[in-house]
């Protein structure tokens, strides 16, 4: 099978008889690394999508990676190694379809070793060859119900990834999904913390909006509460941001901070 030219400066020539790069035995310890290094979840999947592409890269044939995580129903390309891997996700994101995502679907590895002789995917492996790209490795992350991912590689070789590459990608996918179970634990955690702060924010605002209509009106907490849901009802507002405009008109302040204990 013949090379195909790729675009300058995207991606590289085919290397003679260029060895797969393996998994090194420290893997376990880099990703641990990462996951108490990175701030949230895009910060990891970056590392680890640049920490891919140097895995399997070799010299003339740049392997360019994205990572897919699909939550709450909807893909995202939440991460790349470079522009050029993210453009491509992002393309194919909005094509709706492509290896990637069909790798995605199906759980299994998906090798397109030549877009040239591919006839699935039309739109999307046109203009993934636009971009230079030339064969195209997806591979499943296990991700134990917490979302679904999927890791993209891109080489502007046609049979840019040998059966070594594809071991070797598959062995780095399943390690890289134990810690990105993790990382998208924390991230839940701190989401539900967040939410819960929020929550407990509007409820102090209301009950101090409620303290102050009762005050002023003589009435009981029922019939202030009512007061509050009305003026929403009738404003469209949410019901917190009328009780904030409630101690605002009393006390003058723009910002009503509350305070608890984490």
């Amino acid at each position: 099978m013949t090379n195909h030219e790729p675009m300058a400066g995207n991606f590289g020539a085919l290397p003679q008889a260029a060895p797969a790069i393996q998994a090194s035995p420290d893997m376990e310890t880099r990703l641990q690394g990462l996951v108490l290094a990175s701030k949230d979840v895009i910060s990891f999947l970056t590392d680890l999508a640049v920490l891919a592409s140097s895995r399997l890269s070799s010299p003339g044939n740049r392997i360019h990676t994205g990572v897919t995580v699909i939550r709450r129903k909807r893909p995202e390309a939440l991460a790349s190694s470079d522009a050029a891997a993210r453009a491509l996700d992002e393309l194919q994101n909005g094509f709706g379809d492509g290896p990637c995502l069909t790798a995605l679907r199906n759980g299994t590895t998906l090798l397109v070793p030549d877009l040239t002789d591919e006839r699935r995917w039309a739109p999307y492996v046109k203009a993934a060859r636009e971009h230079g790209v030339c064969s195209i490795l997806a591979v499943p992350m296990d991700l134990a119900g917490e979302a679904e991912g999927v890791m993209n590689l891109y080489s502007g070789c046609s049979s840019g990834f040998t059966a070594e590459d594809i071991s070797t990608a598959e062995a780095f996918a399943s390690q890289a999904a134990s810690s990105l179970r993790l990382v998208l634990r924390i991230a839940q955690l701190s989401e539900a913390r967040n939410d819960l702060a929020i929550a407990m924010q509007s409820r102090t605002v209301i009950d101090m909006a409620i303290g102050a209509i009762m005050a002023e009106n003589r009435c009981t907490r029922d019939v202030a509460f009512n007061i509050l849901t009305k003026a929403s009802s009738a404003r469209n507002i949410k019901l917190r941001e009328v009780a904030a405009a409630v101690i605002s008109s009393i006390s003058g302040e723009k910002q009503i901070d509350t305070y608890f204990d984490e």
